[in-house]
């Protein structure tokens, strides 16, 4: 990995953290607020999505539109997963969880789907995350045993749709060579599309209340949520999945460290263990 593609995920690990602090900071309401944020997020971002794909002497790719609807899909699914897990449970559980399981499951489809064979490193690294992820789970909670329970469930389901998401878009700007800016606010658009029916249906009137109580976190999450992840794709272009992937994922430490700070959430240092070694579970496994 070059210089450039470890900056750019170090700095999209950075992002990553602080946007999940903000996401956590938003009890109620969860479905309005990701759809808010999603519509910031186009209303930010796609000014420089259009000057890309101007520029770019592709244009707009034919496979744009329906590869960003499969990552549109899969996007909703983690964001409302990963918006419940907050809601339910402490940030130093859902977090830690939700980035060791992703990894160790692109590891098993790689090796159950796509025939892979990764080597010894891999498999002891699988076994790190989920010591890891135990030292997180023997911990006290905020919540109690049930929110404990409850946010390894649902870090567990948000790691699965955090490893298809991944496969998927790196396959997207790789070998179908979307640009990363363009192809991530075209996401962001389906997300919106795919939502938006279910929040007329169920949801219209949270939006207002979300909006005023939350519109530095909605802000917030718009801005870096997809800074965080046009930086990994772009580091995609240059760097292999099985590097990348592993290093933004320092993102749990530091996440770790900010659920402590911010909301004072009980057994940091344990936490804190956990995340570090559910950290060199992932190096271990891109080896």
């Amino acid at each position: 990995m070059s210089a450039l593609a470890l900056a750019l995920v170090l700095l999209a690990a950075l992002c990553h953290a602080v946007w999940n602090l903000a996401a956590k900071r938003v009890a109620d309401g969860g479905f309005a607020f990701v759809w808010c944020y999603d519509v910031a997020s186009v209303v930010l971002w796609a000014p420089l999505a259009l000057v890309v794909l101007a520029r770019s002497d592709a244009g707009i790719l034919p496979a744009l539109l329906p590869a960003a609807l499969v990552s549109g899909l899969i996007h909703v699914a983690y964001q409302l997963t990963l918006q419940t897990g907050y809601a339910r449970a402490d940030l130093g559980v859902v977090y830690p969880v939700a980035r060791g399981v992703g990894p160790v499951l692109s590891m098993a489809i790689a090796i159950l789907v796509l025939g892979e064979r990764p080597g010894w490193q891999a498999g002891v690294g699988a076994a790190v995350i989920v010591a890891g992820i135990v030292v997180v789970a023997v911990g006290k909670s905020a919540a109690g045993r049930r929110g404990l329970r409850a946010g390894l469930a649902w870090g567990a389901a948000t790691g699965a749709a955090i490893a298809a998401y991944t496969l998927w878009d790196s396959y997207a700007v790789t070998d179908l060579g979307l640009p990363p800016v363009g192809y991530f606010v075209t996401t962001c658009l389906w997300q919106v599309v795919l939502m938006t029916p279910t929040l007329v249906r169920r949801h219209r009137e949270s939006v207002r209340p979300v909006a005023r109580a939350h519109w530095r976190e909605i802000l917030l999450v718009a801005a870096l949520s997809p800074l965080a992840y046009v930086l990994v794709l772009e580091a995609m272009r240059t760097a292999p999945v099985s590097l990348v992937a592993p290093v933004r994922e320092s993102s749990i430490v530091v996440g770790s460290l900010l659920a402590w700070w911010m909301f004072r959430e009980p057994d940091p240092r344990r936490r804190i263990a956990g995340a570090v070694i559910v950290l060199a579970g992932i190096v271990l496994i891109a080896l």
